[in-house]
């Protein structure tokens, strides 16, 4: 009669296993959304979890079970894998969000706020339309896909429990954030550009002309002026979006390949 102890060696690994893949659910663009209830986050984790389980190395399904005080660090290490991998895909997608509060701020939207179920806070209204924009360019490029591919080639790069904060890509990830402030700069240039034109024409009118009340229209010409640039301007944001994401997407999938802490033994005993 076949022993049925291997059969409780697999809970633990598994639950890494959905650990590692809920750690996604945190911070991935969409995946965190507020606005999915926690519960379909949950069922969609186990079942990803499900699927992955049965392709990943022996090493993992051939684990003995722990002590719950040996567990719990390693569900922080798998969580941070997820988390780390998600918060970089959704650097772009912060960073358009970014860009459009600078644009509002400088046209005079800043009280013009709304609550966004994306981020969970309070947002300019220009950044959750650029945001919205970066999130159909990550849909459109395979965004999740690839994510769902890089986390999936880690199991065969990073043993169970195996990461560590000295496996952080700090290199990497201090080019997505240059980067991706340098994408909110890029998307806000041109109405920034026409808004300051605008203040220094209306502060010629001032001086020369004082009878005229300038700042009556001031704020609407301003907006008008802004919002007309923005529209002229969003073929080249969305090009500017769909190369950050690219580029964050193969970096992401590069660390995925490379494998922190590639050739170390696996941490559970």
């Amino acid at each position: 009669m076949p022993s049925v102890e291997p059969i409780f060696w697999h809970p633990v690994p598994f639950l890494l296993v959905v650990t590692r893949l809920g750690g996604l659910f945190v911070l991935t663009p969409l995946l965190a959304n507020r606005g999915v209830p926690a519960r379909a986050r949950m069922m969609l984790a186990l079942t990803r979890g499900a699927a992955v389980y049965a392709a990943v190395p022996n090493a993992w399904q051939s684990a003995p079970q722990v002590s719950l005080l040996m567990v719990a660090p390693l569900l922080v290490s798998e969580l941070l894998i997820g988390m780390a991998m998600g918060f970089v895909a959704a650097v772009p997608i912060m960073a358009l969000d970014l860009g459009g509060f600078i644009v509002g701020h400088q046209m005079g939207m800043g009280l013009a706020r709304a609550y966004n179920p994306e981020a969970d806070v309070d947002t300019d209204l220009l950044g959750q339309l650029l945001m919205y924009l970066g999130l159909g360019a990550f849909l459109a490029m395979g965004g999740l896909e690839a994510v769902f591919l890089a986390l999936a080639r880690t199991f065969d790069r990073i043993p169970p429990g195996g990461f560590v904060a000295g496996d952080i890509p700090l290199t990497p990830l201090l080019g997505v954030l240059t980067s991706g402030f340098e994408l909110a700069i890029r998307v806000s240039a041109p109405a920034m550009g026409i808004v300051l034109l605008l203040l220094i024409a209306m502060g010629f009118v001032m001086k020369t002309m004082p009878q005229i009340n300038v700042l009556s229209v001031g704020f609407t010409v301003k907006i008008m002026f802004g919002l007309l640039m923005l529209a002229a301007s969003v073929a080249a944001v969305q090009q500017a979006a769909s190369d950050q994401i690219a580029a964050t997407l193969r970096e992401l999938v590069s660390w995925a390949d490379q494998g922190a802490g590639e050739g170390r033994d696996s941490a559970i005993p």
